[in-house]
């Protein structure tokens, strides 16, 4: 079982990269962020032409996240249960026996802002809904674009970002939080590449210099977690004439 996650930062203008990766990579599962579509206007036939059952949630300029997956999904959820919140940042499936919760988290713009304390308020609201879904489903991924660099090694430049935003200690105490849940980063369990990033400015010469941060993560159960063969970020994509400034990160699962 293949799992990937990719923020494509505007799906519109990114949708024949993803088709054209959908066909040589050929993922069982592909969770998308900031599809910045609306419902109305979401490219669904192109998706489910290339051998794709498709569930989404959008809105106009801002956000939007799907889930294409080889079988059919079901159980979705789009709202987080009790927050009242019109940013389509969720969507949670069922795909065969593995629960799919496909993430946005919000940015936070400036540590202190206003938009600072609701993403703290949204990490935590979501980490006591994922310690439910935890005991609902042995076969739980948590992926995304989780806009947290959660240690220093996930940085270019660690002091320049120090308690700046996205690697403030607040934000990676959250993304700690989710860790004690039980939740396994898929990525980490192997070794990799010093200065292995998902995500680049695309200012300064950001992906050639390899000024980056790693915000894109893979979270899995324990049970997933012992039968995860690999975990890479695919840097190709971000080669590609007007690319995303985000790369797919993918696992691979026993079956």
């Amino acid at each position: 079982m293949k799992i990937a996650t990719w923020n494509v930062n505007s799906l519109k203008v990114r949708l024949p990269q993803v088709l054209d990766w959908l066909a040589r990579e050929s993922p069982d599962v592909l969770a998308l962020q900031e599809t910045k579509t609306e419902d109305q206007t979401f490219p669904l036939a192109d998706l489910e032409a290339a051998g794709y059952s498709v569930r989404y949630s959008g809105q106009k300029t801002y956000n939007g996240v799907a889930v294409l997956s080889r079988a059919a999904s079901s159980e979705p959820v789009m709202d987080m249960p009790g927050l009242d919140d019109p940013q389509r940042r969720i969507l949670a499936v069922t795909v065969s026996d593995t629960r799919i919760v496909d993430l946005y988290v919000p940015n936070g713009s400036d540590v202190g802002s206003d938009k600072y304390a609701y993403k703290l308020d949204w990490l935590a609201r979501m980490r006591d809904w994922l310690a439910e879904e935890s005991t609902r489903y042995r076969n739980l991924v948590v992926l995304g674009d989780f806009n947290i660099a959660p240690e220093d090694r996930d940085v270019h430049d660690p002091a320049a970002w120090r308690e700046k935003i996205l690697c403030s200690t607040p934000e990676r105490q959250a993304f700690q939080a989710w860790l004690d849940l039980g939740l396994v980063d898929a990525f980490r369990r192997f070794e990799q590449p010093e200065k292995s990033f998902s995500w680049w400015d695309y200012r300064m010469n950001g992906f050639r210099r390899n000024l980056g941060l790693r915000i894109d993560h893979i979270l899995v159960s324990p049970v997933l977690a012992e039968r995860c063969e690999s975990c890479w970020i695919d840097v190709e994509p971000r080669r590609l004439e007007r690319p995303s400034d985000h790369a797919p990160v993918v696992a691979v699962f026993r079956t």
